[in-house]
């Protein structure tokens, strides 16, 4: 693809497309959550988005339950859920996760905050004591987190977590008519705001699910300056949040930084065998973190020479790099 339509499909306006080329793009996924898309400001890779119509309309496991009608569950493992939330907002749709321990259970990230997400999972676990823990401080991540009393995250990533307060949702509605800009759904089933307590935790530190069940917070930067995902031994899966995305991860640090984070991930690749994604494909082999490493190595050796493509943003140009059994990396010059 040329260099020309790469900046057409990538959009001129926050690195998306322009609202003139808004689409209800892609074949329809079937499903009957009751918030509806209207528009995908997004453009979605045609492979990933194959993934998720054949996962969201075949899977066996699948299961929404009455009383969050806005997410789909779906049984990875024995004692691993992932959760489904179609984008309010025209990116991407996104996943949480839930691992049921001897003793609490762990819940990775909560969406935009649209349905009863407490209820949900109270329901699944059967009421099971909750860990509640945050990869990232977007939207699509983290605006639930008001449901719940105490949300643990990376110590650089507090500051975004504490700045919410009860207008986060504003920006999905038109100001006029109050509908939803992207997609239709009841206002009314947004859990109304509430303060919470942001656990700041350095990395390393340990979420105990009791009974030698441990989960790790492992600082990751590059999505955002406080990313974080969650290393879970005992299933032996690594939850990536945003920093590892099977369509395209969008690296906002610095590139050696974040060669350098996912290097020492790469060295403890023996501790798990899957990665579980924020966006997407998921349930990737472990081996896919080294190749990220490796193609981080490339781009910070000859940045200039490094990429498949480029194209305008709004944080200026930024260049795109295929990764082996991945999809997209990009990154920025310059890199230091």
């Amino acid at each position: 693809m040329s260099e020309e339509k790469n900046a057409v499909f990538w959009g001129k306006e926050k690195n998306r497309l322009p609202k003139e080329q808004w689409t209800r793009q892609n074949y329809p996924i079937q499903n009957e959550l009751k918030i509806k898309r209207v528009y995908q400001k997004e453009p979605i890779n045609e492979t990933c988005w194959a993934y998720m119509k054949l996962l969201r309309e075949t899977n066996k496991t699948k299961k929404i339950y009455p009383i969050n009608p806005y997410v789909e569950v779906y049984q990875f493992r024995d004692n691993l859920y992932g959760l489904l939330t179609e984008s309010a907002d025209g990116m991407g749709d996104a996943w949480m996760y839930l691992t049921i321990g001897p003793e609490k259970a762990l819940l990775v990230d909560t969406s935009f905050g649209i349905g009863d997400l407490q209820g949900l999972i109270d329901e699944i676990t059967g009421g099971m004591p909750l860990v509640v823990a945050c990869t990232h401080g977007h939207y699509d991540h983290a605006y639930g987190n008001c449901q719940f009393e105490k949300v643990y995250c990376h110590e650089l990533e507090a500051p975004s977590l504490r700045s919410q307060d009860a207008h986060i949702w504003d920006y999905l509605f038109e100001e006029e008519t109050g509908r939803g800009i992207w997609a239709e759904f009841d206002r009314d089933d947004i859990v109304p705001w509430k303060n919470y307590e942001v656990v700041a935790c350095p990395d390393g530190y340990t979420l105990d699910l009791g009974g030698g069940h441990e989960v790790e917070l492992v600082f990751m930067g590059g999505h955002t300056v406080g990313h974080a995902g969650f290393l879970d031994k005992k299933n032996r899966v690594f939850f990536a949040g945003d920093d590892i995305i099977s369509m395209r991860t969008a690296c906002g640090a610095k590139v050696t930084e974040y060669r350098d984070t996912i290097g020492r991930l790469a060295a403890r690749i023996n501790e798990f065998d899957h990665v579980f994604s924020g966006h997407f494909v998921t349930d990737l082999e472990s081996s896919v973190v080294q190749n990220i490493y490796e193609a981080m190595c490339e781009i910070a050796n000859d940045p200039e020479n490094s990429y498949q493509f480029k194209s305008d943003g709004f944080r200026g140009t930024q260049y795109f790099r295929y990764i082996d059994g991945l999809g997209i990396q990009g990154y920025s010059i310059p890199i230091e």
